[in-house]
């Protein structure tokens, strides 16, 4: 039967049918939906699959690796920058192998939509000597995903599979196919690769490194890798992922240039080399970094000419699309008339009512007695802090970079400073930079911002929800300046008292701003109103 569904609901509905026991995921865009689909399907239709949010990236990795050693096979999703907080068990993990299969589900985003980097995550998969699945299509993701689990089970290792933005987040028909059994609970016969001491860890480094040569075999046969021949060889052309979509479009009839389409790695050497042979040069056209581009210079002989990102007939920094493939081709783009005025993007702003704008308006009046400098931002919605009409914000880097940038500053002699998190990220990253502030006695004023949800990404389960106090005064913040303000326009002039007696005080200071989001639905507000009024009491 054919469905109408994401990008990120064909891989979770793959995973699903691959007969996983367990995923794990923190929300971010573009990768949310492929968690929200099997939280949701687990739910109402009642299956036996462990399916919740994480504290971050790492600990989801961590507890598909766990379940992977217990023989069932899981799911670890994240957005391109989330990888990076997984990197410790990411690389490790491609070192000590897995039983069941593991798949890890990474959806970058070009042209940064909702990032503040737009990195390309088959480097590091590449950096970790594991299999990439690079789907085209929404088909090819379901698909990808079920494929991706068998390699991972044959190996014994890991595989990344990489979407982005325009896959993730776009529409098509998909064919779902009968769903597998899950695996029986089964560890390991030998536990020793799982124990990476440098004595255990070495052998399994140098079998990891033996390994490659059968994975690239792997890509060499894979379904997902196919050398067509064209009749006109003055080019051949390699195109990935969602840019074999791209160059098929401009050639509704047929491309009359031989085409590689290349959607699992390591790059299948053997395939390179026959449409080299057969071309007079090479056009890559690929989604991201010029990873191809890059590796092929190993493959190939350096007297034909490869041209792409490298060579500036294509774009090497955002998105593709038809027409700059159509222009590096040197064929007639797509004509398209103006967008409307009323459909061209505006910048992004705060919900209406939402809590944030109340703390904004306290710090504001604050940057007039401090100046611009001081107030340092984090991700999440109060990023916009950083825009017209806020401009509160100084700095904003990367999760949990508030406190600990903000510590820094204290350290260099700034005072006050201020750092600006919210709850959901505090708990992802910001714990260990209060420790530090705490085990420093750093003269340092954290605002955490409590709306009681992931609010970024659509309104997921916060991992901070009714511990913030309890974590901080746990860490070792005094009692006495761990302070909870609401924030609304009646308490603003209260609020902005406590504000300014909390940033005389020469050590740790938290401020909670406490308000609900604006988006969520009035019994789940209620429920929180009911949980935060028990703590208090």
């Amino acid at each position: 039967m054919r469905h109408i569904v994401l990008g990120d609901e064909a891989v979770a509905q793959g995973a699903i049918d691959a007969g996983i026991s367990g995923i794990y995921a923190y929300p971010g865009t573009p990768s949310t939906e492929v968690t929200e689909y099997v939280i949701r399907q687990k739910k109402e239709k009642n299956l036996p699959i462990h399916a919740h949010w994480t504290a971050n990236e790492k600990t989801a990795v961590e507890a598909a690796l766990g379940m992977s050693y217990a023989g069932k096979r899981s799911m670890a999703v994240m957005k391109h920058v989330g990888l990076n907080v997984a990197m410790d068990a990411f690389m490790n993990m491609s070192i000590s192998g897995v039983n069941g299969g593991l798949v890890v589900v990474v959806a970058d985003d070009p042209s940064m939509h909702s990032s503040q980097n737009e990195q390309d995550s088959r480097y590091l998969a590449n950096f970790a000597k594991i299999p990439i699945i690079e789907p085209t299509n929404q088909q090819e993701a379901y698909d990808g995903v079920r494929h991706a689990f068998k390699v991972s089970e044959k190996q014994k290792l890991p595989v990344m599979l990489r979407l982005v933005t325009r896959l993730a987040h776009s529409r098509s028909l998909v064919n779902f196919n009968t769903p597998n059994k899950q695996n029986k609970l089964q560890f390991p016969e030998d536990i020793k690769p799982f124990q990476l001491i440098p004595a255990r860890a070495k052998p399994q480094f140098e079998s990891l490194v033996a390994k490659q040569a059968d994975l690239i075999s792997c890509s060499e046969d894979s379904p997902f890798n196919q050398l067509v021949f064209g009749q006109d060889k003055s080019l051949g052309i390699i195109a990935s992922g969602i840019a074999y979509n791209y160059l098929m479009e401009n050639y509704p009839n047929g491309c009359p240039y031989s085409v590689l389409k290349l959607s699992q790695y390591p790059i299948p050497r053997n395939l390179i080399k026959m449409l080299y042979d057969s071309s007079e040069r090479i056009m890559v056209i690929e989604e991201g970094y010029p990873f191809i581009e890059e590796h092929i210079s190993n493959i190939i002989e350096e007297n034909k000419k490869v041209i792409g990102k490298l060579t500036g007939h294509l774009n090497i920094t955002g998105e593709l699309n038809p027409n700059l493939v159509a222009k590096a081709l040197g064929i007639k783009e797509n004509a398209f008339g103006e967008i409307p005025n009323f459909v061209q993007g505006r910048p992004p702003q705060l919900c209406d009512g939402c809590g944030h704008y109340d703390t904004f308006q306290v710090l504001n009046v604050i940057r007039k007695d401090i100046g611009d400098y001081q107030i340092f931002g984090d991700i999440g919605c109060y990023a916009l802090g950083a825009l017209p009409p806020y401009n509160t914000v100084s700095t904003l880097i990367d999760m949990g970079a508030s406190i600990t940038m903000a510590k820094g500053a204290a350290d260099a002699g700034v005072f006050p400073a201020i750092a600006l998190i919210g709850d959901s990220t505090f708990t992802h990253s910001g714990m260990t930079g209060l420790l530090d502030c705490i085990n420093d006695n750093t003269p340092i004023t954290i605002f955490i911002n409590d709306n009681s949800t992931v609010g970024m990404t659509g309104g997921q389960e916060s991992a901070a929800f009714n511990h913030i106090e309890d974590i901080c005064v746990g860490l070792g913040v005094d009692p006495d300046h761990v302070k909870v303000i609401t924030p609304l326009v009646k308490n603003h002039e209260k609020n902005l008292k406590l504000v300014r007696d909390e940033l005389k005080y020469r050590g740790v200071s938290v401020i909670i701003p406490r308000r609900a989001c604006v988006r969520l639905p009035a019994d789940r507000k209620k429920m929180i109103k009911k949980v935060m009024d028990i703590h208090e009491v």
